[in-house]
């Protein structure tokens, strides 16, 4: 494993992840909504909505209709990927981190997978039932999903239609893929995506530690161990598989890895974001007291319910949330920061206000 090169700040820490996850003004732009997925590798989308400017508002340029375009032609897909959350991730991706993650996430639900009576049985009849529905690239939404199981007998309430749709995914059998309404119809992952490389499991944590410190670094073991719901000992191994590709850092007594060719770039100081709830900005670690005092942590999630609000970011700190209105049709920002923003901030946070309107009006 690579020694630790380098001792940095604090403030270097935050400038690294700004620029890693694109939100740097200063960073080489992305080409494509689909380009921004690929570099962050997943990005947390159980908020469907909030998702979408997630990959956004990273994308010069970029407008909602750009994302399901994406959706349609098969480029990016969301499934429940990482941890049972729903996340956002390149296509051709998808079954290699499946193959890394599914297996203690699926064990992990073990216990409530018997209390819903989710036998081998009924799952085998659901994936018929669905693969019969949706065989042909079809895609069919949730609830229309839910009638065609209850259609062959099986049961869809106290969450049995949840899960089995969990499941599924995590097994590899179903994604979510081209807009339906306002969510995603699911498609059939043998269908919707070529096939992949056999790997072996070292080739496999090798690519994936290069891919989450790519769009992700400076972070810690324990940030990507929990990211992804792996072991310890397995991001370890990762790490050092892909020695060569990888370099340390340390700040107080945490080692903090990121990619080697990780860019150092300058960012405007000043420069205030918009970021929407439930951001890999927040939730790509574990640990977030760098980005969020701890005694704002509950204006950010209120009541600790699992609930993130789109936050205000000011020098890679998170200085408030902000809300989404709509009045006779027409898109608002109010920001509720935990101070008074200064006038630059208020300068800036509207450019950013602004171009959330644009991102959400095509």
């Amino acid at each position: 494993m690579s020694a630790i090169s380098t001792v940095i700040s604090q403030n270097k820490i935050l400038d690294r992840r700004l620029s890693s996850q694109h939100l740097a003004s200063t960073m080489e732009e992305c080409g494509d909504v689909a380009a921004t997925v690929l570099k962050l590798f997943a990005v947390q989308s159980q908020d469907f909505a909030q998702s979408l400017w997630s990959v956004g508002l990273r994308t010069p340029g970029a407008h909602r209709s750009d994302l399901l375009a994406a959706m349609t032609e098969g480029s990016i897909v969301r499934s429940s990927s990482l941890r049972g959350t729903l996340m956002m991730v390149d296509a051709e991706d998808l079954r290699e981190i499946l193959a890394l993650t599914a297996g203690r996430t699926i064990a992990s639900m073990s216990s409530r997978q018997r209390q819903l009576e989710l036998d081998e049985d009924t799952m085998t009849r659901s994936q018929e039932a669905i693969e019969a529905a949706i065989s042909g690239r079809n895609a069919m939404g949730r609830e229309a999903i839910l009638r065609t199981l209850e259609g062959v007998g099986i049961r869809t309430d106290s969450q049995r239609g949840y899960h089995i749709l969990w499941l599924l995914a995590e097994r590899g059998i179903v994604c979510w893929g081209p807009p339906s309404g306002t969510r995603q119809g699911l498609v059939l992952v043998e269908e919707w995506i070529e096939p992949t490389p056999d790997r072996e499991r070292d080739e496999l944590l090798a690519r994936f530690v290069i891919r989450y410190f790519a769009g992700h670094g400076p972070a810690t073991v324990a940030d990507l161990a929990w990211w992804a719901r792996l072991t310890i000992a397995d991001v370890r191994r990762g790490i050092a598989a892909a020695s060569d590709a990888l370099c340390a850092t340390s700040v107080d007594v945490a080692t903090y890895w990121m990619t080697a060719d990780s860019p150092a770039a300058p960012r405007r100081r000043a420069e205030v974001l918009a970021l929407p709830g439930f951001d890999e900005y927040l939730l790509g670690y574990s640990d977030r007291s760098r980005q969020l005092a701890p005694e704002h942590a509950s204006r950010i999630v209120p009541g600790a319910n699992g609930i993130f609000l789109p936050t205000i970011v000011a020098a890679g700190r998170f200085i408030g949330p902000w809300r989404r209105t709509v009045t006779n049709g027409i898109v608002g920002v109010v920001p509720e920061p935990f101070e008074d923003l200064t006038p630059t901030q208020s300068r800036s946070f509207g450019a950013a206000s602004k171009r959330y309107r644009e991102f959400c009006a095509n």
